[in-house]
C-alpha cells in the first residue's frame, strides 16, 4: 500500500511585533506573537526586566452593555513582584479588542523607584499598550 503524499499547508508567515515607549530607565519594550488565533505578548523594562507576572485574558460582552466586548482574566505574580497591573492591562485591552485568547508576561523594575517614577512608567505601559493595539486592528 502506497503511502499519500500529503500537501503542504498554506500557512500564512505572520511576523511578531515590537515596539517601545520612553526612555533611559523608564523605556518599556513588547513584543507581541501570534499563537494559531490567540495572542501572547511579553512586556518588560526598567533598569532588571523578568518575568515577575502571567495574565491570562478571555474576550466576553460586557456586563454593563452585551453589545461591547470586555475581557475576564486571571493573574499569577511570583512572590513579591507587582508587575500584575501591566499584565492585567496588556490582557484584558488585547483580548478585548481582537477578540482573542491573550497571556500577557510583565517584568518591570527600576530600583527605589519614587511614586512618580511609578507613574511615569505605568503612563509609558499604557502608551505602549495603545501603540500596539493600533498596529493589531491594522492587522486584521
Amino acid at each position: 500500500m502506497q503511502e499519500r503524499q500529503s500537501q503542504p499547508m498554506n500557512v500564512k508567515r505572520n511576523p511578531g511585533i515590537m515596539s517601545a515607549a520612553g526612555r533611559g530607565k523608564y523605556r518599556i519594550t513588547a513584543e507581541v506573537r501570534f499563537i494559531g488565533e490567540d495572542i501572547l505578548v511579553s512586556v518588560w523594562g526598567g533598569t532588571k526586566p523578568h518575568i515577575g507576572s502571567v495574565a491570562v485574558a478571555q474576550d466576553r460582552p460586557s456586563l454593563k452593555n452585551p453589545l461591547r466586548s470586555s475581557a475576564t482574566s486571571s493573574v499569577i505574580n511570583f512572590p513579591g513582584h507587582k508587575d500584575d497591573i501591566v499584565s492585567r492591562m496588556f490582557a484584558e485591552r488585547i483580548s478585548s479588542t481582537m477578540n482573542r485568547h491573550c497571556i500577557a508576561t510583565a517584568g518591570i523594575h527600576v530600583d527605589n523607584a519614587s511614586g512618580e517614577e511609578l507613574s511615569r512608567i505605568l503612563r509609558n505601559c499604557e502608551a505602549l499598550c495603545t501603540r500596539i493595539l493600533t498596529i493589531l486592528k491594522r492587522r486584521r
